[in-house]
């Protein structure tokens, strides 16, 4: 289990500027808050139909809206940005995520931060263990998302894949299950699904995007694709204290 340290009070981002790609989510609003509470100055993209979901934010952000996977939009928000945010989100049967993925990677300038957002089933190294339900689950899941051509959850591996073969300064935070809630606090850490502090599988999603954005000036996170879970949940609390 890795603890992660938190910056100190006040507002360290001040004078950098952050582009959050899927801004207008639930995830999406919750890093648009805690962007603007570190002092960043803030980019959101979003479908045009979704703008209104920011309206809480008019006059603090920039909101440019269209598909997360047009690459002339992504280029257009990212431009001057220190770093950029992304939920990785597979809808459709369109590429939509590797889209929006290789946008990101495309047009992100050098040397600016990449964090993306995705699920447990991603794994970088194959070293990832996962319980027998979770397998089912994602399987049944998967290919019926397929059959109704909602979700293609392998364009999401493809995505992932290709951000983990980039020479950029990624992240990929996968998240367990997700609750609504006050926070916790920010969430514990491990490079692999299957470590025990993970087993509660579950995550406040306001703690989700408070480690994406606690992420952008972590420079030990940089080519890792840390798996949280929150951190006061029973598994995370049992393994406080053990090596990490």
């Amino acid at each position: 289990m890795q603890p992660m340290g938190s910056n100190e009070a006040g507002k360290p981002g001040t004078g950098k500027r952050v582009c959050i790609v899927g801004a207008s989510g639930k995830l999406g609003r919750y890093m648009v808050r805690h962007a603007l509470d570190r002092g960043y100055e803030v980019v959101g993209v979003c479908r045009e139909k979704s703008v209104p979901k920011l309206a809480e934010f008019e006059g603090r952000i920039t909101v440019i809206p269209g598909a997360t996977d047009d690459r002339e939009v992504i280029a257009r928000a990212v431009s001057g940005c220190d770093a950029v945010l992304t939920v990785l989100v597979p809808w459709g049967m369109k590429h939509y995520a590797s889209g929006t993925a290789q946008a990101v990677l495309d047009h992100a300038r050098p040397g600016a931060r990449l964090v993306f957002s995705c699920g447990w089933h991603i794994s970088r190294d194959g070293k990832d263990v996962y319980s027998w339900k979770f397998k089912a689950f994602a399987a049944v899941f998967g290919r019926l998302a397929k059959l109704a051509r909602v979700v293609d959850v392998d364009d999401q591996v493809e995505a992932c894949r290709r951000i983990f073969a980039s020479d950029t300064r990624w992240t990929v935070v996968r998240g367990s299950d997700l609750e609504e809630g006050e926070s916790q606090g920010l969430p514990v850490w491990s490079r692999h699904v299957g470590d025990p502090c993970l087993a509660s599988n579950l995550t406040r999603r306001v703690d989700f995007a408070l480690f994406m954005v606690e992420a952008v000036e972590n420079d030990a996170l940089v080519h890792e694709a840390p798996a949280i879970v929150g951190r006061l949940t029973p598994s995370a609390l049992a393994h406080a204290h053990s090596p990490a």
